[in-house]
């Protein structure tokens, strides 16, 4: 490595990610490079194996109670000693070049302050592939159109250490996205690299689309992220933590969704009324038959 002092540290917040974790470290030691680097990994209250894990593969570990990915991610590039902090998820892998074109993009324009780039799921359903297409390609149009990413993730952000003000370790989910991008902004130009993905696990999306869609993102997300920025506190808590990739539990989900829209949309014709007077009469039947069918498919 060519260079005297740290040019990145990547830091990585675990919790319990001991399945996923060895393609990860494997991935970034694999790195074709001139830059040196550091990896650091975020013991988030693990009772598996990831930190020794992460020290097998000569990652630096710190450790950081509280719980929650903001927390953890604060603690890990607190900790760390590089010119350009890289975030990343310990369930995501990256081509071998990845680290290198975040490097010599910041080496042709001195003026980045950050850089992100989109993610990509690794074995995913035809849904969460085209999100991720619309989402990370709409956000590329913003960038063309207005100079700034409309969206960055957390799996594939790379910013300066000293434009870095801290993450809002007061909210969940979504600070260390939304918030660290409304703060970098304001700072300097932040890019955006339409072909430098990571690669992540699909697992997030084992309940289906609609729980992705409402649950996942609209409530524990956007909500989540904006309640408790205003309040200042956690009034959403957080997500339930995504570990084991549960098929069934993925099908079930799609058979409630759309037999809850078959009762809502037949229902009418069954009782022969029309749609809005169907709704008004028979609300409360409606939202039992619904729960019932909820109850009994989940």
């Amino acid at each position: 490595m060519e260079d005297k002092r740290v040019r990145f540290s990547v830091v990585i917040p675990c919790y319990n990610e001991e399945r996923l974790l060895p393609k990860t470290l494997e991935s970034l030691r694999s790195q074709n490079t001139k830059a040196s680097y550091e990896i650091i990994v975020v013991d988030n209250n693990c009772t598996d194996q990831s930190a020794k894990i992460a020290k097998q593969y000569n990652a630096r570990v710190v450790t950081e109670s509280i719980p929650g990915v903001c927390a953890a991610r604060q603690k890990g590039t607190e900790q760390a000693k590089g010119e350009i902090i890289v975030s990343t998820d310990a369930d995501t892998s990256f081509s071998s070049n990845w680290l290198d074109t975040i490097d010599q993009t910041f080496k042709k324009n001195k003026k980045l302050v950050a850089l992100g780039g989109p993610c990509r799921y690794i074995d995913g359903p035809w849904w969460g592939n085209t999100y991720t297409y619309i989402l990370f390609g709409l956000s590329f149009l913003f960038y063309q159109l207005f100079d700034r990413p409309l969206y960055l993730t957390a799996t594939n952000i790379a910013f300066k250490k000293d434009a870095w003000e801290g993450y809002d370790i007061n909210v969940n989910q979504g600070g260390d996205e939304l918030g660290l991008l409304h703060q970098l902004k304001n700072k300097g130009k932040v890019g955006f690299k339409f072909r430098n993905p990571t690669y992540t696990s699909a697992r997030r999306l084992h309940k289906g689309m609609f729980y992705s869609i409402f649950v996942s993102f609209l409530y524990y997300y956007l909500a989540g992220y904006y309640i408790n920025t205003k309040f200042k506190k956690q009034i959403i808590g957080h997500a339930p933590a995504y570990r084991e990739i549960k098929k069934k539990t993925n099908l079930r989900y799609r058979f409630a969704a759309i037999t809850s829209l078959a009762v809502l949309l037949m229902g009418p014709f069954y009782l022969n009324k029309p749609v809005n007077n169907f709704v008004h009469d028979n609300a409360s039947d409606f939202v039992g038959l619904v729960k019932r069918i909820s109850k009994t498919l989940l």
